[in-house]
């Protein structure tokens, strides 16, 4: 179970660097348009805010990168558990507030890796 909490926190932290890309490099692009079905003029207007929301999602990803390189088992689940957390929190207020999809693309992975890093953890009490 801990490979697997490890792969889809890894997984959460590429869709993060992902978005970041987008939001703060690829915003105005054709692709981006489709992505958020905005138009040009859209994305245009709202470009600085996009980069700041892309700057975010690198923290986040920063954050559970980082956890690849925390050696004590307790204080790597606690950063796991607040990344994690915090993804899910994003992700379920901008599926209410701005798109109800953003719940699926998000949250959702956040939140299947938490749950594995939480049964990682009661496996690991368990031995």
């Amino acid at each position: 179970m801990y490979k697997i909490a490890g792969i889809l926190t890894g997984l959460v932290a590429v869709f993060h660097l992902f978005f970041m890309v987008l939001e703060m490099f690829l915003w105005q692009t054709s692709f981006a348009l489709k992505v958020f079905d905005m138009t040009p003029q859209i994305a245009a207007n709202s470009a600085l805010l996009a980069m700041n929301q892309g700057l975010y999602n690198g923290f986040l990803a920063a954050g559970l990168i980082w956890t690849f390189f925390i050696h004590e088992p307790s204080f790597r689940r606690s950063v796991r558990y607040f990344f994690l957390g915090c993804i899910i929190v994003a992700g379920v207020f901008a599926g209410v507030t701005v798109k109800l999809s953003i719940i699926a693309t998000q949250a959702l992975p956040a939140m299947l890796a938490l749950l594995a890093v939480i049964a990682a953890s009661a496996s690991e009490q368990d031995n």
